[in-house]
């Protein structure tokens, strides 16, 4: 494939104006960016034709790889018959309430499938009307004081002024005069990081939960209104929880009556090999988030949960005050659920979760290969989702100086090699595929994955 010089020269000129996200602007206007012009399958193309393995299916979205014919098509139909209506003031359009109800059908737990979803466009937004629904639930009830919110060192909820503050990530905070005021924050369960020297992982998820308890009564339980946590936490570093960790937390939540938010933005919709992260770490959550993967990425669209004893609560409120006063100009945007619908159709037909479960294996023990490496402290992951943490000295578990950028020119070299991929801090290196690759295609990215070790050890030795 070879995309004509002006397409290109259009795009390098037009991304010169861009503000870029998650970026160093005064590094990128040096650096000319990759600007990628065609997908196809896994793959993408640069605007020089070269091909490259998206390792991380995007931002961890493109569950369906890049070039799924039905979506674009699903997309064209609708945009013929009803390009846009919205749900306020008592209105509503087809599709978002078929996909309302199939949602509800799909849901992990009774308490979800006795309730309702209210759609956003993104999961910064669902986590930020989940942290919303925290307060008016509580006000609804009575409890007017239970407003604070439990978070996680390193976890990711959203860049939104609410979600910012719910990240545990220090970067996302500085400059923007963040967390706010009701944000508490608890450790990260992360044993490689965090547990401390002879400590068993079960030990590791004790002391978690037990500092999670001591929180909350010296903060006073009648303050904490809700807990949020993702499954696995993904943009922290691929952090899969020690065993335990949550049958220990969610009985601490009952205990004292906190709301759990189950933030399944990264999680939902099969790249753990349910359906949800909840189905596999037996969660039950008061309100579950999603958002990527229910339309491939295809077309921004988020949904949250919220559990039946919320919304009668929410419902009983706005009756009284006489609106609910949440929502969005694109709030269930037909767009966004006839994608949506259309999605769900593949991961059933296709049996997409099944694959996930089949390929499993093959990709777990493709990372798992890398752990004798003497750069690798540490290999984890579920389904399809893992990590490589880099080490300058993996017995001791100690990490590169983060100035000298190991990670980043790991990055850089897998980029060479036609394999993208993503550093997170602590020279973390993310690998999230889309679901549909198969067995041939997780070889072929673990040795591209390989050559990128390989130069990176050597560019070390010359260092």
């Amino acid at each position: 494939m070879t995309v004509s010089t002006t397409a290109s020269s259009l795009a390098r000129k037009d991304v010169a104006n861009h503000f870029h996200p998650y970026t160093n602007l005064r590094a990128i206007e040096q650096d000319a960016p990759l600007i990628i012009v065609e997908g196809d399958g896994i793959e993408v193309i640069d605007d020089a034709g070269k091909r490259y393995i998206e390792g991380m299916a995007g931002l961890w979205c493109a569950s369906l790889g890049f070039s799924e014919k039905r979506l674009a098509e699903a997309a064209r139909r609708q945009m013929e018959v009803l390009p846009y209506y919205h749900s306020f003031s008592g209105k509503a359009h087809n599709v978002v309430a078929e996909l309302s109800e199939k949602l509800i059908s799909l849901a992990p737990t009774p308490a979800l499938r006795d309730g309702r979803v209210i759609f956003a466009n993104s999961g910064s937004e669902a986590n930020d009307t989940a942290f919303k629904l925290v307060r008016y639930y509580h006000n609804a009830i009575g409890k007017p004081q239970k407003k604070k919110v439990i978070a996680r060192v390193k976890g990711y909820h959203g860049v939104t002024v609410a979600t910012a503050s719910l990240s545990g990530i220090p970067m996302m905070h500085q400059h923007f005069d963040l967390p706010i005021d009701g944000v508490l924050r608890v450790g990260c369960p992360h044993p490689y990081q965090f547990a401390q020297d002879g400590e068993a992982p079960e030990q590791f998820a004790t002391r978690l939960a037990e500092e999670l308890e001591a929180l909350i009564l010296k903060e006073g339980p009648d303050t904490i209104g809700g807990f949020i946590a993702e499954p696995i936490q993904g943009a922290g570093g691929v952090i899969v929880p020690p065993p335990t960790y949550f049958e220990k937390i969610q009985p601490i939540l009952k205990k004292y009556d906190i709301l759990f938010i189950a933030d399944e933005v990264i999680t939902g919709f099969g790249r753990t090999g349910n359906l949800f992260g909840s189905q596999t770490f037996k969660l039950e959550p008061d309100l579950l988030t999603t958002a990527k993967m229910i339309t491939s990425a295809y077309v921004p669209l988020s949904a949250l949960y919220v559990s039946g004893k919320i919304y009668q609560a929410c419902a009983d409120a706005s009756a009284s005050l006489g609106v609910f006063g949440h929502g969005y100009t694109y709030s269930g945007h037909p767009l966004g659920c006839a994608v949506a619908l259309e999605t769900l159709k593949i991961y059933e037909e296709r049996q997409i979760v099944e694959h996930v479960r089949a390929m499993t294996p093959v990709f777990q023990q493709g990372l798992q290969a890398f752990a004798g490496h003497p750069l690798i402290g540490d290999v984890r992951g579920v389904g399809l989702i893992g990590a490589v943490e880099l080490a300058e000295d993996r017995t001791a578990r100690k990490p590169f100086d983060p100035k000298r950028g190991v990670g980043a020119y790991l990055v850089r070299r897998a980029q060479e090699h036609g394999l993208i991929l993503r550093v997170m801090g602590g020279d973390i290196i993310a690998f999230s595929p889309p679901l549909i690759i198969t067995e041939a295609q997780i070889t072929e990215m673990m040795t591209r994955f390989a050559r990128a070790l390989d130069d990176t050890a050597s560019w070390l030795k010359g260092v």
